[in-house]
């Protein structure tokens, strides 16, 4: 069924869950019913994750060329980078042979997805620190791609059952924030937001625009931000046609949006829209870079050192993560993103 969307899917830290969590979506035949799922690592650090799960003896599919491979259940389908000796990656522990070999597999993953072999990149996740010892000195996988893509304009969207939530900032100190706090920035997101929803199949989003500051200033009670940069991009973005909101207080928007009010909330910054998402949605949020001229979704989750290969790590997130993958892949198939 070639009509299956092409997905890499990189191996995040193999010191990290990402290999166990991978193995583990792989085992649901209905993944490969949706999806043609192609982890981007090393197949020793797979084999090893394998046996925390039970699996002794996994089916591997070596793809040399990913658009000529089987793609069938029970198989893990794999570009064996041979870049990650688990002899010299235990476990839960950083390492910077480690952080190497994850940024080498996102790398390969997104020039895939731009020469257009692949149709999308779903990635489990990056150590920060084991990242920076390599040499790589990203605050994440946004910044990441956006420079290997050569992308300007990006932001982090949240995805979740009842909840998405896209913004302003998110890797910078919370004074660096609200700096970035600017009708020009506030707009961009606004826009990204307009955009997000149409390739989750959502014509005409209703966007919620969280203030800045507690009750979203109360008219210049706690500060002026909401009236003086926000609201003008606000104004823009309603003269384009869009239905989006005023500055709403950030302690009640995020229940608005989960009870049907509004379709995505635009949060002011990391903290503010992070933590209702992992609060309702911990193992099953996805998290989405928009702006690039890829596809990329992601788990909501860290690398979990303190429970790595111990074959407790949940594969839900990255279930979920194929998911968006595919709707926004068919959703780009059909021109519908644009």
């Amino acid at each position: 069924m070639t009509s299956r969307p092409l997905l890499a899917i990189t191996l995040g830290d193999p010191a990290g869950i990402g290999p166990e969590v991978i193995v583990k979506a792989l085992q649901h035949p209905s993944l490969f019913e949706k999806a043609r799922p192609l982890v981007i690592g090393d197949r020793r650090i797979l084999a090893r994750a394998a046996t925390w799960i039970g699996q002794s003896s996994p089916h591997f599919e070596i793809v040399e060329e990913p658009v000529a491979g089987n793609y069938a259940a029970g198989t893990i389908p794999i570009l064996d980078l041979g870049n990650a000796d688990p002899k010299s990656i235990p476990p839960g522990k950083v390492s910077a042979a480690a952080g190497r070999a994850a940024v080498e597999a996102v790398f390969r993953a997104c020039d895939l997805a731009l020469e257009g072999v692949v149709d999308g990149v779903v990635t489990a996740p990056l150590n920060k620190e084991a990242m920076h010892k390599a040499g790589f000195l990203y605050p994440g996988h946004t910044e990441l791609l956006a420079e290997r893509t050569g992308a300007e304009r990006i932001s982090m969207l949240l995805v979740g059952p009842k909840l998405r939530v896209v913004h302003v900032s998110t890797h910078v100190s919370l004074a660096e924030a609200i700096r970035r706090v600017q009708t020009g920035r506030v707009l961009e997101v606004i826009e990204l937001a307009y955009r997000s929803c149409q390739m989750l199949g959502i014509a005409k989003p209703r966007i919620a625009v969280a203030g800045l500051n507690p009750h979203a200033s109360e008219n210049g009670l706690f500060g002026n931000q909401e009236a003086e940069q926000v609201q003008p991009a606000i104004e823009q973005a309603r003269s384009r046609g869009w239905t989006v909101s005023d500055p709403q207080p950030p302690d009640t928007v995020f229940l608005r949006a989960v009870k049907g009010e509004f379709d995505i909330v635009v949060a002011m910054y990391h903290d503010q829209g992070h933590i209702p998402m992992k609060l309702l949605a911990f193992d099953s949020g996805v998290n989405v870079s928009i702006g690039l001229p890829i596809i990329r979704t992601s788990v909501d989750h860290g690398t979990a050192f303190d429970i790595a290969g111990m074959g407790k790590a949940s594969e839900e997130s990255l279930l979920a993560a194929v998911d968006v993958a595919v709707q926004m892949a068919a959703a780009q198939r059909l021109g519908t993103g644009d």
